[in-house]
């Protein structure tokens, strides 16, 4: 941490900001790196050259902060690992960028196909095998190439890329969020009034610039099959057709974990899918938790993330309706109570979450980390970290209370 005096380790790298929303609303900014000399061990971990630094929201003009205990990421791809799922490895920092002092930061790797991470068969142009490795997501769209030469001003209001999905960079649903066949154009304007009907996929692996013509084609009709049969599939009956295509436990736990953590963005935006090669499709890895836990109001406690649509209503990204139906799957539902159960048993007990978030808290606070990061943040705002802390450690009583008792009921 900060009051580390030796100097470990000396690596070139490339930097930049990084974010959309986040980008524009915080002014503690986040950051990519890239080492230049090929791949690199940091603190442990595999060797790779693409890393994440990403700090909590703080908006100075508004006078709020998302995430005050510093800590939503980090437990929250915890708890992914300690049920067997891979999350970005994750370790906190404070940055020092160009002499001047940023805070605390977790430093975690970036979501990518590695034999350490997303770990998928490769496939490029002359794959001859084209049913995977894929890796896509729901999200909003990164301007990418297209911002190269702009000024940082541009970054500060270019909203209109978030929504600027095109034939080349995604493919879009065939249905609409409440499961109709859409009857309009694809790849409108950003924000067109029946956008929130839309659910596109973006090609994260292969890249837009990469993934030819075939395997476009081959990912977007596996996806329109696997809706297909979730929709289509007669629950009162014994027999199913949808988890021909989709890996069950994946979903399961992705579920889970982002309940759990009341993360108002996954399913919807920051949502990772996986295909590999001759495999099912996979949900996750979890990813982006900042506006979650008791900062994810948008959904009340007593109820799931995935009835989003049941509680906003101007949002230009709604949820899939995949979720919503799975649950009126008996199937599908009893496959979460029994993982649920179990691992409230272990992995996921009381216990084990209070004691996650009291050694992170811990180790925060011991080495003067927050009181740091909250000199330079604070500014007026009014942080109390020890509240903000029992405040997190008494949501996720409350939550996982509210879980049991509902999946009890499955």
């Amino acid at each position: 941490m900060y009051n580390q005096k030796a100097l470990v380790q000396e690596v070139p790298i490339g930097i930049e900001y990084r974010g959309k929303t986040s980008y524009r609303l915080s002014h503690k900014k986040g950051f990519n790196i890239e080492t230049t000399n090929g791949d690199v061990s940091f603190f442990g971990f595999p060797e790779e050259e693409d890393f994440r630094l990403v700090g909590h929201i703080v908006n100075l003009t508004d006078k709020y902060i998302f995430d005050r205990t510093l800590m939503y990421n980090y437990i929250g791809y915890e708890m992914a690992r300690s049920i067997g799922r891979y999350a970005s490895r994750c370790q906190f920092i404070e940055l020092q960028l160009n002499d001047e002092y940023l805070g605390v930061y977790v430093f975690m790797e970036k979501l990518k196909r590695d034999n350490h991470r997303i770990n998928i068969k490769s496939l490029n142009e002359s794959s001859e095998n084209i049913t995977g490795g894929y890796i896509l997501t729901i999200d909003k769209v990164s301007v990418g190439d297209a911002g190269i030469g702009k000024p940082l001003s541009y970054f500060d209001n270019n909203w209109d890329d978030d929504a600027r999905y095109t034939v080349s960079n995604s493919f879009r649903s065939r249905y609409t969020i409440f499961g109709n066949e859409l009857d309009f154009a694809a790849y409108g304007p950003p924000y067109h009034a029946q956008q929130y009907l839309e659910t596109y996929f973006l090609y994260e692996y292969p890249k837009e610039e990469n993934i030819t013509a075939a395997q476009k084609a081959y990912i977007a009709d596996y996806i329109d099959d696997f809706e297909t049969a979730l929709l289509t599939d007669d629950f009162n009956s014994d027999v199913r057709t949808y988890t021909d295509f989709i890996d069950v436990s994946s979903f399961v736990d992705y579920f889970l974990i982002n309940e759990l953590c009341r993360n108002v963005d996954a399913y919807r935006l920051s949502t990772y899918l996986v295909k590999d090669r001759d495999n099912k499709l996979a949900m996750g890895p979890v990813w982006d938790m900042d506006i979650g836990f008791d900062n994810g109001d948008r959904i009340p406690m007593d109820d799931w993330v995935i009835n989003y649509n049941n509680h906003v209503s101007n949002d230009p990204w709604m949820m899939p309706f995949w979720w919503p139906r799975l649950m009126q799957d008996p199937q599908f539902k009893a496959a979460v109570k029994v993982r649920w159960e179990n691992l409230r048993a272990d992995k996921l007990s009381d216990n084990n979450l209070m004691a996650l978030v009291d050694a992170t808290a811990q180790l925060l606070k011991d080495n003067g980390a927050v009181q740091r990061n909250y000199a330079k943040w604070d500014q007026g705002i009014g942080v109390n970290y020890d509240d903000a802390v029992i405040e997190l450690k008494l949501f996720l009583l409350e939550r996982t209370s509210w879980m049991t008792t509902t999946i009890g009921l499955f």
